[in-house]
């Protein structure tokens, strides 16, 4: 099999040319028209998830990363205590081992 593709990971709208990647909002799910960076980096990761199974990374040779949920908990922040959810997505990224640093350009 081959590499997951950009369409396949970021949705229909993914392209990208020799200097950038595009992919829709509506894609990720992000809806306010000036999304922050972390509503974006959110979207981008649940959509990845949708895809990088562990079952397909079993399936394909070729798939190096697999997106899967953590433990959900509570933390309490700031001065009031307020509490907040912390949900967890862990990356998980796949090589022949050869002893380097974590690189994107080898997945």
């Amino acid at each position: 099999m081959a590499e997951p593709t950009l369409q396949q990971i970021f949705g229909t709208g993914a392209t990208q040319t020799s200097t950038t990647v595009t992919f829709l909002k509506s894609d990720i799910g992000v809806t306010a028209a000036e999304a922050s960076g972390e509503a974006v980096l959110a979207g981008t990761a649940l959509k990845a998830k949708e895809y990088l199974t562990q079952a397909n990374f079993d399936a394909n040779i070729d798939q190096s990363v697999v997106v899967e949920e953590g433990f959900s908990s509570f933390v309490t922040r700031g001065e009031s205590n307020t509490s907040y959810r912390n949900d967890q997505l862990t990356l998980t990224f796949s090589k022949v081992d050869s002893g380097a640093t974590l690189n994107p350009n080898d997945y």
